[in-house]
């Protein structure tokens, strides 16, 4: 929940869109197997993965552009390495991989958004 009532809509459901993403990242990784191998693997996908939207929540209420800009940025680079370890854990578990793909997707299509979000912000002067 945010304390702002949303600007646009699409500004709520890129909120509402990475919050569901970290706890779909949480309930994903309870199913898998409890194992030294997953182990690292699954703190790394849930700080990744969770802090996209932590981060966008901290973008959404930036006191500056450029601090817009620093938080976006987290943003874009939390997506991608969460991308990396959905690349590990799927490689970890064959059998989830059809799970890590849907999660994979989701994420890369958070850094084609954060990109995007960068480069408008970058040409507004």
């Amino acid at each position: 929940m945010t304390n702002k009532i949303p600007s646009k809509k699409s500004n709520y459901d890129l909120i509402e869109r990475t919050a569901k993403f970290g706890e779909d990242v949480i309930e994903f990784v309870s199913s898998l197997p409890h194992n030294e191998i997953n182990k690292p693997l699954v703190n790394q996908i849930v700080r990744s993965g969770t802090s996209i939207g932590a981060n966008y929540m901290e973008a959404d209420g930036a006191v500056s552009k450029k601090d817009f800009e620093n938080k976006i940025g987290i943003c874009r680079k939390e997506s991608k390495e969460s991308m990396h370890w959905f690349r590990m854990i799927a490689k970890a578990n064959s059998d989830r991989r059809e799970n890590c793909r849907k999660l994979y997707k989701e994420a890369q299509k958070f850094v084609w958004i954060f990109s995007s979000i960068i480069n408008s912000s970058k040409n507004k002067k």
